[in-house]
Order: structure tokens, then C-alpha cells, then sequence
């Protein structure tokens, strides 16, 4: 007898949700994993700066940290360009070139 009854778990439950729970749901996942952007002093954007320099005459493997709409993104790579009209700094890494705003780098860090 039991084996005549098939539960389809979970499948049965997505076929069932509407668009609009789809959707919220969606947003409160993003919620959930939003994260504030870091509070810097004038110690830690000095620093910044520094390593931006420093990483730039070397030339050598640079590790950065920008923060973008409630995420902490990690580049790598070389930097091979400071354009101060525009305040951004081009990386050149593994997966191309990245163009990165200097007012959303919270961390800089030089591989030697």
C-alpha cells in the first residue's frame, strides 16, 4: 500500500510557487548575505594609498578588496594604470582587466 503513494518532495512544492514568492525569496537570499561597507580612518586610507603606490612601481602580484552593492569582491592581479581624473586604478589579472573605483577599495595588499 505505501508503495503505491509517490512523494515527490520538493518538486511538488517548487511546481506550486507563485512568481511573486519566487521573487521574494530572491530578495530576502540577497538580504541575508548583504554586507555592510567597512568604516575606514584616515590611518586605513592612508595605508591604502601607500600599497597602491608601492604595488604600482613594483609591478608585482596585488591583492585588492572593493566592496560593490553589499558585496566584498577580491581582485588580482598587476597594476598597470592610476588614472587620478577619473579616481580608478586598472588590474590586470588571470581574468582580464579590472577597472576599479579608488572610493570602493577597502583593502590593498602587495604579493612580493
Amino acid at each position: 500500500m505505501l508503495e503505491s503513494i509517490r512523494d515527490r518532495g520538493t518538486k511538488k512544492w517548487t511546481a506550486m510557487m507563485l512568481s511573486e514568492h519566487v521573487r521574494e525569496l530572491r530578495i530576502w537570499k540577497d538580504k541575508d548575505n548583504y554586507e555592510e561597507r567597512p568604516l575606514l580612518d584616515d590611518f586605513d586610507l592612508q595605508a591604502i594609498q601607500y600599497e597602491i603606490e608601492v604595488a604600482y612601481k613594483r609591478k608585482c602580484l596585488t591583492f585588492v578588496k572593493s566592496w560593490e552593492n553589499g558585496k566584498i569582491i577580491l581582485h588580482s592581479g598587476v597594476i598597470k594604470e592610476i588614472d587620478v581624473e577619473s579616481m580608478c586604478i586598472t588590474i590586470y589579472g588571470p581574468f582580464g582587466k579590472d577597472r576599479i573605483l579608488v572610493k570602493d577599495i577597502i583593502g590593498v595588499r602587495c604579493e612580493e
